[in-house]
């Protein structure tokens, strides 16, 4: 005789279909965390040059190099392409930037570091200072090292003021405007001048940070992006 509350099979059939449900959705969950992983994995190489634009990216090989199926690396590439990232032409390409988005490029950084440089203004430490600080007068030797060390540190220096706002959008923002930036391989070669001039600026930028004077800070850290926006641009004009 069948249960009131159960008449027939009805009871089992539920069962069946919840486990059911339930057995998908905990696939679901784990594809989604596997292709979050590879997505943040592949992101981090992309934006640090690990790897390079005009790369070829193969699902298999990333699938047996990540040990994880296809399913969650092609997600992760789907995201990336939904950021512009990776581009799918015959093929998953990491993307190359066009020098004819400089414009943008360079509105961006200056939006996006002259605000975060005024945040940073009002939360920084005596800590964060004396960090910065190091960078500084490590910079002030650049005579002594190559363009590349030199870039090293100039990155480490941005990233720490954006770091230091304490606004993780503002730092994921700032990464992307970089990755686009330093992807278009500009043929500009810094003079001995335009660097002694791009660390006094950054010295400006510090002595407002130190002092906790945020519209100062803020007017410093976007005159030093346009200063370099102009010697880009001039740079261009030749070629």
């Amino acid at each position: 005789m069948g249960n009131a509350a159960c008449p027939g099979r009805r009871c089992a059939g539920s069962q069946v279909r919840d486990h059911r449900g339930t057995e998908l959705m905990s696939k679901r969950n784990g594809t989604d965390f596997l292709a979050a992983d590879v997505h943040a994995r592949l992101r981090a190489k992309i934006l640090t040059f690990e790897i390079k634009p005009g790369t070829r990216l193969v699902e298999d090989e990333i699938s047996t190099s990540m040990n994880v199926g296809r399913t969650p690396v092609r997600e992760a590439l789907l995201r990336l392409q939904g950021e512009g990232l990776v581009s799918r032409e015959k093929g998953w390409v990491v993307e190359s930037t066009d020098p004819s988005n400089m414009d943008a490029i360079f509105e961006s950084r200056i939006a996006i570091e002259g605000y975060a440089t005024r945040l940073a203004a009002t939360r920084v430490t005596d800590a964060d200072i004396t960090e910065l600080a190091a960078l500084v007068d490590e910079m002030a030797r650049f005579e002594q090292m190559n363009r590349a060390q030199l870039n090293q540190l100039n990155r480490a220096f941005h990233r720490r003021i954006i770091e230091m706002a304490g606004n993780p959008f503002f730092l994921d923002m700032h990464e992307k405007t970089l990755f686009y930036y330093w992807n278009m391989r500009l043929p500009v070669i810094f003079t001995k001048d335009q660097t002694q001039d791009a660390n006094d600026q950054h010295k400006v930028i510090l002595s407002a940070l130190a002092d906790h004077r945020a519209d100062a800070a803020e007017e410093a850290a976007r005159e030093h992006v346009r200063t370099t926006y102009l010697i880009v641009k001039d740079a261009l004009e030749g070629f």
